[in-house]
């Protein structure tokens, strides 16, 4: 039953993940019911998601290091290498802080309405600027922040927040904004991957991890996730974003009515 639970937990990472809906406030919600997980857990099947990306954008990953003399892939390169270490550094200071995730619905239903309020806006002001694909420093630096932004709001979402501060800060193209935050996202949550994994192993957390549920899990996000990029960048070419900000919201409320009612915690 914890392998199908697991399973479970890597179908909604990977639908949420690169949705704009938040895949951390999905996670905490569904494991009232399917059980708490570890944070390993949690980045791991990320991870997953993450290497579904890597797989989609092999070839302009490929194209960016093997062109590097190319003054285009140089720039568009070092915006990626700035905002990841944006995003590092201050992933840093905040573990320091020791920040932890909520365990209750109520911070993560809020963020979901708020953040869905806010993408409405983002993208009605996106529309009436004009449409190109150059990523500025404004923009990477920005979408640094915004990923760590999103990891201390679970219910906020990465690729929602990266997207649309994007988008707001002058990259008025969805797809173009798409694939930044896509890209940012790589070395990232790679990173994160690593950084919990190394930590699990020196604490001496690893005997009690169940490996095989984690394998599961990465294995289920990777192929789902897979999936759901492949409709997303399809589905961006001629809409917007408003049928996920309507779902956050609506969604949201729910979340608030149930741990009302002690339906959630």
């Amino acid at each position: 039953m914890d392998y199908i639970n697991a399973a479970i937990l890597g179908v909604i990472e990977g639908i949420t993940e690169f949705l704009p809906i938040s895949s951390t406030g999905h996670l905490i919600i569904a494991e009232q019911w399917l059980g708490h997980r570890s944070d390993m857990f949690n980045i791991v099947i990320q991870a997953g998601a993450i290497l579904a990306v890597t797989i989609i954008y092999w070839r302009r990953l490929l194209d960016l290091v093997l062109g590097w003399r190319e003054p285009e892939n140089r720039d568009y390169a070092a915006k990626l290498i700035v905002a990841f270490l944006i995003t590092a550094i201050l992933g840093l200071v905040v573990k320091k802080l020791g920040f932890e995730l909520p365990e209750s619905a109520t911070p993560i239903a809020w963020a979901l309405i708020i953040g869905g309020i806010w993408m409405i806006f983002a993208e009605w002001a996106a529309a009436r600027r004009p449409s190109h694909k150059q990523i500025t420093w404004l923009v990477a630096i920005l979408v640094g922040i915004a990923q760590i932004v999103a990891g201390v709001f679970p219910g906020t979402s990465r690729s929602g927040a990266t997207i649309f501060v994007a988008l707001l800060a002058g990259t008025g193209n969805r797809a173009a904004a798409t694939e930044f935050a896509f890209l940012v996202g790589i070395p990232t949550m790679y990173a994160a991957s690593g950084y919990e994994l190394l930590k699990t192993f020196k604490d001496g957390g690893a005997a009690g991890e169940d490996w095989t549920a984690l394998a599961i899990a990465f294995v289920v996000s990777t192929i789902v996730a897979f999936i759901a990029v492949k409709w997303l960048l399809a589905y961006i070419r001629s809409n917007r974003f408003t049928l996920f900000a309507i779902y956050r919201i609506i969604l949201g409320v729910l979340l608030l009515g149930m741990a009302t009612t002690g339906l959630i915690a």
